[in-house]
């Protein structure tokens, strides 16, 4: 058996004829860039976050990017984020001219540490503009606490929510609570796109606004640039997918959670950790992650041998990426990083397994823990 982490011809299969005619719509209608659709979709987009603004954009990486200049980061600030995440979260903050400041992360739900920012906002060397937290798997990160930190040091907050979608805070959607929520819709998220696609999130008029601006060449009207902006506009095909597919993300993930919760219920008590979910948040499983006692690379090396999709998400920390190392970090300076990096492993978690799968997955499990 061949069990990949998503089949997106299984998700695709039974909305094909809507996605087809939505596309269809666009061709016909040849408004390729920023047309009916991306205007829709982000009304859409916007009224299932509960948020006042969404803005359509190229990517999440640009939405985090763009986000950041927008609210007034310039070349030399520091931006503060997660070791332990995808390299997108930093590479935005350097792309700017910023300059990430790395944090250790909460050994339970792999977010990041509040210990660790407090650390760094206490230190007088370091004057700190902004923080990104990310929602790592498709949970929030502890918001209450990082946003009494963004109060108290009046930092700028822009919530990675590329995993997390869908997912809530306290009854907020992720994405809605900081200055700013950037979010991916690469066609492996929860909600994808046909290619690269990306939103910000916003309550802040003035702030859409100069978003919409700076995602258009820095121009309102064709041809009059009133700012130095980016080519970070939505392809309209890539919304009007997007708009089909929202319809269905709250199903997709109640199927995930119950994809979570067999897989809690079957494999309890092995000497694994589980994903912990804190009471402040709900989770949508874009990731399902166990924590291996030592090390994952035996464990990711049997499921693969049987047929099963198995990844670490991420095996080596920012702070020890190549691309980095000219911020100075080193070694042993996020331990919480590099244990998770060694031992987290991830099983798929796709709406679409079958019941024979998930059991051949967790009997699977079961073999290589027992030994």
């Amino acid at each position: 058996m061949n069990i990949s982490a998503l089949d997106l011809k299984r998700q695709i299969e039974p909305i094909r004829n809507e996605l087809d005619l939505a596309i269809k719509n666009v061709i016909d209608n040849t408004s390729f860039i920023l047309g009916d659709s991306v205007r829709r979709f982000e009304e859409n987009a916007a009224r299932y976050c509960c948020a006042k603004y969404a803005v359509g954009v190229s990517n999440g990486t640009d939405a985090i990017a763009l986000s950041l200049l927008a609210l007034g980061i310039a070349p030399g600030d520091r931006v503060i984020c997660p070791a332990f995440t995808y390299y997108a979260t930093a590479g935005a903050v350097a792309s700017i001219g910023a300059q990430p400041v790395f944090a250790d992360i909460d050994r339970d739900t792999y977010n990041i540490s509040l210990k660790s920012v407090e650390k760094i906002l206490a230190s007088k060397k370091l004057k700190v503009k902004a923080i990104i937290p990310v929602h790592l798997y498709g949970q929030c990160a502890d918001m209450g606490g990082l946003l009494e930190f963004a109060r108290k040091y009046k930092l700028k907050v822009i919530e990675d929510a590329a995993q997390a979608f869908g997912a809530q805070y306290r009854r907020k959607k992720a994405g809605t609570l900081g200055d700013c929520g950037a979010v991916s819709f690469y066609p492996g998220k929860n909600l994808g796109a046909f290619g690269d696609a990306g939103l910000i999130l916003t309550d802040n008029k003035a702030l859409a606004e100069k978003l919409k601006i700076l995602r258009n060449q820095g121009n309102k009207n064709k041809y009059y640039h009133m700012v130095l902006g980016r080519n970070n506009r939505m392809d309209t095909i890539q919304a009007a997918v997007l708009d089909v597919k929202l319809k269905y993300l709250d199903q997709w993930n109640n199927k995930r959670r119950l994809v979570a919760q067999y897989y809690n219920n079957q494999l309890a008590g092995l000497n694994i950790k589980l994903p912990f979910v804190p009471e402040f948040t709900t989770h949508i499983y874009h990731q399902y992650t166990l924590r291996a006692p030592k090390s994952n690379k035996v464990i990711i090396d049997y499921l693969h041998a049987k047929g099963i999709d198995s990844r670490v998400f991420y095996p080596v920390p920012l702070h020890l990426q190549k691309c980095f190392k000219y911020l100075g970090y080193k070694r042993g300076d996020f331990p919480e990083a590099e244990k998770a990096a060694k031992q987290v492993f991830t099983l798929p978690i796709s709406p679409e397994l079958s019941e024979e799968e998930k059991e051949y997955i967790v009997v699977t499990v079961k073999e290589i823990i027992h030994g």
